[in-house]
């Protein structure tokens, strides 16, 4: 397999004994999207030897204008099964291990363990923060990548005794702040260019070669083609309130959100299933359910009426964004098996009318 890698060889900078380091490298790679498809597929053609890929997600028809390994027939698939399977076809020789669920503060630690260089490849707060302080307690490098409409950002973290995520963006965001990509829009040229960034980082951290953005934050502006580097230094109070604490920090409520997500994917059934909408009453579709509560979000403020309530409880809304606020209120008031729906109410119309 030599003849694969002879143009990168061939650098001075590489040579056989920098393909071999390739070779003997693990990533791990958080999220199959729009940014994890591009390193991914780079870092299969560069000879990584192991690629971890870590994504509970299912394919949809919108996210195959970005995420380049996808296509029609794969609509409905696992992210991360789809993704390995693509990539093994694509280069034979590396190991691929797929997990096929969310990286959560339960199983974070045992994952991320087992690789060299960790690519966060997300698109939400928590993840990040989640994923930042695993890599400081197990001193492992983080690949950042970050997307807003025609921007991006790169960055690397915790490598060298360098900053972290954390030093960078010590406050996280509340959730009525952070943009929904849903209704701000993304170029789909965007996440290939920042995921071609990102994988450049990692093949330079395994090989130790040139000078990476460690303690440095790239940002491009695409539709005015700016580029602006701007360093940023360790913050080591928040490095050690995270050392500190010995696991992964809460940073709110909000963190919970990750722990209990869920798609309708994984439900294999209806039943015992108490449906929460907190639409407003004029939003369509509504949803004919046998057990549903209508309960616009602005209007109620005590959830108390369902702490009795054994069933499963999973809370929808039209894109997402309210049925996490209200996740996040049920489990203040101590709501006990209670789920955010990942999709919207179209997706769950839909998915009502096959079952």
């Amino acid at each position: 397999m030599k003849s694969r890698y002879i143009r990168q060889i061939q650098l001075s900078e590489i040579g056989v004994e920098g393909q071999e380091k390739l070779n003997r490298s693990r990533v791990l790679v958080v999220g199959a999207g729009g940014l994890g498809c591009p390193v991914l597929l780079y870092l299969a053609n560069s000879g990584v030897g192991i690629l971890g890929i870590c994504d509970s997600d299912f394919i949809e028809e919108s996210n195959l204008a970005r995420q380049i390994l996808y296509s029609i027939s794969d609509i409905g698939k696992n992210k991360a099964k789809c993704a390995a399977k693509k990539i093994k076809k694509l280069n034979p020789s590396i190991q691929i291990n797929i997990h096929p669920y969310s990286l959560n503060h339960k199983n974070a630690f045992e994952i991320i363990e087992n690789y060299d260089v960790i690519v966060d490849g997300t698109d939400n707060f928590s993840a990040r923060y989640l994923i930042s302080d695993s890599c400081i307690l197990k001193n492992k490098p983080m690949v950042y990548g970050g997307l807003f409409k025609f921007e991006g950002q790169v960055s690397v973290f915790n490598y060298n005794g360098g900053p972290s995520y954390r030093c960078l963006f010590p406050n996280p965001p509340k959730i009525n702040e952070v943009p929904n990509c849903n209704e701000t829009g993304i170029l789909n040229v965007t996440p290939g260019i920042i995921g071609m960034y990102q994988a450049t980082e990692v093949l330079k951290i395994i090989l130790d070669i040139g000078t990476t953005l460690n303690g440095k934050l790239l940002m491009l502006n695409l539709l005015t083609q700016k580029h602006l580097i701007w360093d940023f230094k360790i913050n080591k109070r928040e490095i050690k309130r995270v050392k500190k604490n010995k696991a992964p920090l809460l940073n709110s409520v909000q963190d919970c959100i990750l722990d209990f997500e869920i798609s309708l994917k994984e439900l294999n059934e209806k039943g015992n299933i108490h449906w929460i909408d907190v639409r407003e009453k004029e939003e369509k579709p509504r949803i004919n359910f046998s057990k549903i509560t209508e309960l616009p979000l602005d209007k109620f403020s005590s959830f108390d009426f369902l702490r009795n309530d054994q069933s499963k409880k999973i809370i929808f809304c039209q894109s997402g964004a309210r049925s996490k606020k209200a996740l996040i209120k049920m489990k203040k008031q101590g709501i006990d098996n209670c789920y955010c729906l990942k999709e919207g109410a179209i997706e769950l119309n839909a998915w009502e009318k096959l079952k």
